[in-house]
This record gives structure tokens, C-alpha cells and sequence, in this order.
């Protein structure tokens, strides 16, 4: 009887769990095929599907993960986001030593099936810079904004 109730109530909560998570839009059935083949022990999964891709928001390991999914149920790329000193040495090096006036409010780790790259947001008081990592040894600015500032 017990296992009957707890059955119960794990279906009931994958169920409600997956309705809430989408927000009415449909998941690809192909993107979550794939998802369950790519990632057996995921956790807290949740889903948003847009018009070209389904995105998965899951834990695994106790890491927070995205992977995206085109239509054909094909794994884009996993990304994760990561501490600084989880970057390959020289790309860490690089930032300290060409952007030391500057701090990091965002760094993840985007896998695709041929390549890993590195995406890190830094920051100072004028401007914010994005750069992407081309191989394991430097960096290249992808994105370059100033930031709007207030006068008081």
C-alpha cells in the first residue's frame, strides 16, 4: 500500500511539475527523448521551448545545467556556469594580467560536440566587456558596452 501511495505521489508530482514548468507552450517530443537518453540522473528539470530550440534547465551533480535541443531532438550545447578558478590556466591568466582592473559578474562554460568555449562578463565602473575564448590560451572581445552613468 505504501509503495502504492508513494508511486502515486511521484507521478502526481512529475505530472504537475512538467505542466508548470513550460508555462502551456509544448515541449518537442524529440528534445525530451534525447534529454532523458543524454541525462539519466538529472534533477529539478524544467523546460522552455522557443521557436527554434527547447531549452532544458536541470541540476546534475549539484550543478545548475542548460542544454538546448534544435526540433530534431539534436543536444546543441550543454552550458553551465562556473567559478573562475574552474578556467583553464592560461585564459585565467590572461584576464588578471590584460584586465586587472576589472571584475567578473559572469563566467560559464558552453560544450558543443566539437569544442568547449568560455564566455566571461567583466566589469569596472564605465564599461562592460564580453569575451570568448578562442582555444584554451586567449581571449577575444565579443561584446563591448558603456555603461550609463548617473551623475548625482
Amino acid at each position: 500500500m505504501k509503495k502504492t501511495i508513494l508511486a502515486l505521489a511521484v507521478m502526481l508530482t512529475t505530472g504537475l511539475t512538467s505542466a508548470f514548468a513550460n508555462k502551456g507552450e509544448e515541449v518537442n517530443k524529440s528534445a525530451l527523448t534525447s534529454f532523458h537518453r543524454d541525462f539519466l540522473s538529472a534533477k529539478n528539470v524544467s523546460w522552455q521551448q522557443q521557436k527554434d530550440y527547447a531549452k532544458a534547465t536541470f541540476s546534475l551533480n549539484d550543478h545548475v545545467m542548460f542544454a538546448y535541443y534544435n526540433d530534431q531532438g539534436e543536444l546543441l550545447a550543454v552550458v553551465r556556469n562556473i567559478l573562475s578558478d574552474k578556467l583553464p590556466i592560461r585564459l585565467l591568466t590572461e584576464i588578471k594580467n590584460d584586465y586587472s582592473n576589472y571584475w567578473i559578474s559572469e563566467l560559464f562554460e558552453m560544450a558543443t560536440e566539437d569544442q568547449t568555449t568560455y564566455y566571461v562578463t567583466i566589469e569596472n565602473g564605465d564599461e562592460r566587456i564580453i569575451l570568448k575564448s578562442q582555444g584554451l590560451d586567449q581571449w577575444s572581445v565579443y561584446k563591448k558596452e558603456k555603461k550609463n552613468c548617473i551623475v548625482l
